[in-house]
């Protein structure tokens, strides 16, 4: 079984489900992604159609257009930055800044110069004035991810800013007004770090204006194919190579999978497959275990496993057994043989015509 890809532009934002039949899933590019959220208009960079995202981007949608804090709750690699760059492309502040701050990768003896700004000589090392974050986002919006690991000693200082709508750089007496729109984005439980004093309540209850859930990958297992396609034409642009096949059983692996890394973790995946793939038919190698790394020269030992029993299926016409067929040839037994091909997504099938072979290896 396998998925035939057509030709589109890999920056397309949507890509749509067209038939699914009894030999594959057909994909193609469809005009606008506004038919995966339920005839919303276009969002950016965000492709699915599960109900899952499509009740996220509703929610998107509405609070788009205020000046309302918002809260995106969600997994590591959901893409809640996707979500709070459409919150602001739909918003009124569309035409003006979208700054990001990411609170894990900021130290914390730096964070309040990088956030608020600092003058000149206000510390060690200061040598000129730096306007921080929140004065760049001025009249736009200020996006603030991983907040629950922003230093607890600072957060009183932007709730004061949220509630009053003004600040002091680092070293300066004077108060400067900010407009700023914020969205926040946590993987964290924020309320099991309140309980345990590692984030104020106060704030929270400032952030948690309008909350939206980003659900994960494994919520959404329908939005797999439409993901892989777009990562597959994106990587093999960049990369000069010519990939036009997905096998059924490749989508169904992929979507059998957990993917605790989610949308981030297929891309990488997809990614290193496009790499390791030799002929138009994406191969993929998922560990056996959850939490075990994918051994790349297994992957490769795999595809090229794959590529001599698919060689010998042609010569055999899709032929397993008897005298001429593969297994005789390969030398193994009929059932290893097929327990290999069904590991590696191979169909005889697809073999028992040139037509059927050249579409999957040519």
């Amino acid at each position: 079984m396998i998925v035939e890809m057509q030709r589109v532009n890999p920056t397309a934002d949507a890509i749509s489900t067209d038939s699914l039949g009894s030999r594959g899933l057909t994909l193609s590019k469809n005009s606008s992604s506004a038919e995966h959220v339920g005839n919303t208009a276009d969002f950016s960079g965000i492709i699915g159609q599960s109900s899952g995202l499509r009740n996220a981007l509703q929610l998107v949608e509405m609070v788009a257009a205020t000046n309302t804090t918002v809260l995106l709750l969600g997994e590591t690699g959901t893409g809640k930055e996707l979500i709070a760059r459409a919150i602001h492309k739909r918003s009124q502040r569309q035409t003006q800044p979208f700054v990001t701050l990411n609170c894990a990768a900021i130290p914390n003896s730096l964070f309040e110069s990088e956030l608020f700004g600092h003058e000149r000589g206000a510390f060690t090392g200061a040598n000129m004035q730096r306007p921080g974050r929140l004065e760049l986002a001025d009249r736009g919006t200020l996006f603030l991810d991983e907040v629950g690991d922003m230093p607890l000693d600072l957060q009183p200082k932007l709730l004061r800013t949220l509630q009053e709508h003004t600040f002091e750089r680092v070293g300066s007496a004077r108060t400067k007004n900010v407009d700023v729109r914020l969205v926040a984005a946590t993987n964290c439980d924020l309320e099991q770090m309140m309980e345990e004093k590692q984030f104020r309540l106060d704030l929270y209850y400032r952030l948690n204006v309008f909350p939206i859930r980003v659900p994960p990958l494994r919520e959404r297992r329908e939005d797999i194919p439409l993901l892989v396609q777009h990562f597959v034409q994106k990587y093999a642009l960049r990369m000069n190579k010519h990939i036009d096949t997905i096998r059924e059983s490749t989508l169904q692996k992929l979507q059998r999978w957990y993917w605790p890394g989610n949308v981030r973790e297929l891309e990488n995946l997809i990614e290193r497959s496009v790499i390791l793939t030799c002929n138009g038919v994406l191969s993929v190698s998922l560990p056996e275990r959850m939490n075990s790394a994918i051994d790349a020269a297994a992957v490769v030992s795999e595809f090229a496993e794959q590529k001599k029993i698919v060689e010998t299926l042609r010569e055999t016409n899709g032929r397993i057994s008897g005298p001429n067929g593969a297994a005789f040839r390969l030398g193994m037994k009929r059932s290893t043989l097929r327990d290999r091909m069904t590991k590696l997504g191979i169909d005889p099938r697809d073999l028992r015509s040139s037509y059927a072979y050249e579409s999957q290896v040519a």
